[in-house]
């Protein structure tokens, strides 16, 4: 695949992603119960502390999602190295740490193996999208720095 055709084809599945996360979000509270309907009974029981997790976690990663997209866009200009970058970057870490403490409260009123992965998870992407953006910080300064020489 062409770089090209990657960066095209990542842009739509992060829209795809968007428009599809909204569609779950606001079908959340209908696929929770069905989901304590089929699946397990104890999401029935807990059904409004699992909707405020799942849902608060929905607009996090939403969020994750379009700033994803607004970064592809500065791929596809060729000029990735800008500020805006570095504070999607920040947002990011802080909405992946964010999520990570939502699944820490999930623990006490329905604690499952996923949640244990789903907190480390985030918690890895929230930490290393701060180191990211401290290094596309120095990029952005360095580019900067050698705009300004040239």
């Amino acid at each position: 695949m062409s770089h090209e055709k990657l960066i095209k084809f990542t842009s739509m599945f992060l829209s795809f992603m968007f428009y599809a996360g909204i569609v779950v979000l606001i079908g959340l509270p209908f696929l929770l119960k069905l989901a304590g309907d089929y699946y397990d009974s104890d999401i029935t029981k807990q059904f409004w502390p699992m909707l405020f997790v799942v849902g608060a976690s929905g607009i996090c990663g939403l969020t994750i999602v379009y700033q994803l997209r607004r970064m592809m866009k500065t791929v596809r200009d060729q000029n990735c190295f800008v500020t805006e970058n570095v504070s999607s970057l920040q947002l990011m870490g802080k909405v992946s740490l964010v999520i990570s403490v939502l699944f820490i409260l999930k623990i006490f009123f329905l604690p499952t193996l996923a949640t244990f992965v789903i907190i480390l998870t985030f918690f890895i992407a929230g930490i290393f999208s701060h180191v990211l953006s401290c290094v596309f910080q120095e990029a952005v300064r360095f580019k900067e720095e050698n705009d300004l020489t040239i």
